[in-house]
């Protein structure tokens, strides 16, 4: 039987991961090491115990009395802190998803390769901000890393067809988000409720609002680049408002393979779970001739600079990533909070872009976590200046 464990339990992706285990039988199909969640004491329990898993870990330290009583007799053991996650992550298991938002993910994931285990990787933070030490760590101990990003499990798919150095291009997609064909001249008048309602996806309301401002995407193209080993002008962007082909591999010879599929996490999910196999998953067949139609354009870069600034990280290399992301989730915050608007976050970023270049060691590749969280702690005290300032 197969053992794992599921890290951001509680969120939107570790939600559809749930869900596709139960389908498969839940406990009777897979050993359940280790759960975590942030926050949600309730969800976190009935999912632990539907599962019985081993340990639930709350991130939320003044919470875990309470877990504890949700958990009362049902054999699963309650823990709660990052140190309970450091430890929950270590515990073996065969596969292991890493669902947690932001650079909070991070740890977890590094601990998961550096025993060997397989990691199922949706925490697109850990490329952007650490990929040479992600997968340094992972070719030394033989881990897979198998993506789960819609986006990069599209594309690894597709590159089951052909060895990468008969790779032309990759293109992934982006639906546009919520202001995809609003005049930009509103965009610095949008709210966040209006930046928290994806057209197609159900996700979290950060990660929405960051597919409001393409930062999302921006992180993807970072991750492309650090997965696959591809130079940014490999890396292609298209929106693509129907978000049914989720990515394209144009090969040498001229072929372009493309990975459709309605939007729905659990395909992605599933794959990295029974790779490398495939299985029967709960999720409809694309009806093409009901769909009538799929659009393209190219984004554009004045609506979106956040791409830009993908591009820009990696040429520059080293620290960039880690600042990028950091700096991001900083700005992020200040939008959510009403401190700077939604048109101002790529200027809070790349001002601690700026600032970071000027810092000793930039161009070196954080060697290790603590190297990581230190970047990453300098990019949001930069990011937060700028816009207290602008306040």
């Amino acid at each position: 039987m197969k053992t794992l464990s599921i890290f951001g339990a509680t969120g939107s992706v570790g939600e559809s991961a749930f869900d596709l285990l139960m389908r498969a039988g839940g406990p009777d199909a897979y050993r359940t090491i280790a759960l975590t969640g942030g926050r949600n004491v309730a969800r976190l329990a009935e999912m632990a115990r539907a599962l019985r898993a081993e340990v639930a870990v709350i991130a939320d330290e003044s919470l875990l009395g309470g877990l504890r009583d949700a958990l009362a007799g049902s054999g699963t053991r309650a823990a709660a802190g990052e140190v309970a996650i450091d430890e929950a992550a270590r515990m073996p298991s065969d596969w292991s998803l890493s669902a947690i938002v932001g650079t909070a993910g991070l740890m977890p994931g590094l601990r998961v390769v550096e025993r060997g285990g397989t990691l199922a990787l949706a925490n697109k933070e850990s490329l952007v901000a650490a990929g040479p030490l992600l997968m340094g760590k992972a070719r030394a101990s033989g881990s897979a890393i198998l993506p789960v990003d819609s986006e990069h499990s599209a594309v690894f798919q597709c590159l089951g067809c052909g060895k990468l150095d008969g790779v032309e291009r990759v293109t992934i997609t982006a639906s546009g988000g919520a202001f995809r064909d609003w005049p930009l001249e509103r965009l610095a008048s949008a709210t966040v409720a209006e930046a928290s309602c994806h057209p197609n996806w159900s996700m979290g309301q950060r990660i929405t609002i960051d597919s409001a401002s393409m930062f999302n995407k921006a992180l993807e193209v970072i991750e492309a680049h650090e997965f696959f080993g591809l130079s940014s002008d490999r890396i292609r962007v298209l929106v693509h408002p129907e978000s049914i082909v989720h990515a394209m591999v144009t090969y040498c010879d001229g072929a372009t393979l493309a990975h459709m599929g309605p939007p729905d996490m659990r395909h992605a999910i599933g794959h990295a779970l029974h790779w490398p196999d495939r299985a029967a998953l709960p999720v409809a067949a694309l009806d093409l001739a009901a769909l009538g139609q799929l659009t393209f354009r190219a984004p554009d870069e004045v609506r979106w600079p956040a791409l830009r600034l993908a591009r820009e990280v990696i040429a520059q290399g080293g620290a960039a990533g880690a600042v990028l992301n950091a700096a991001k989730e900083q700005a992020l915050d200040d939008f959510m909070a009403g401190r700077i608007g939604f048109a101002d976050m790529a200027p809070a970023v790349e001002h601690a872009l700026d600032i970071a270049a000027g810092r000793p060691h930039f161009g070196d590749s954080p060697g290790d976590l603590d190297a990581v969280l230190a970047w990453d702690r300098a990019a949001r005290r930069d990011a937060g200046d700028w816009a207290a300032r602008r306040g």
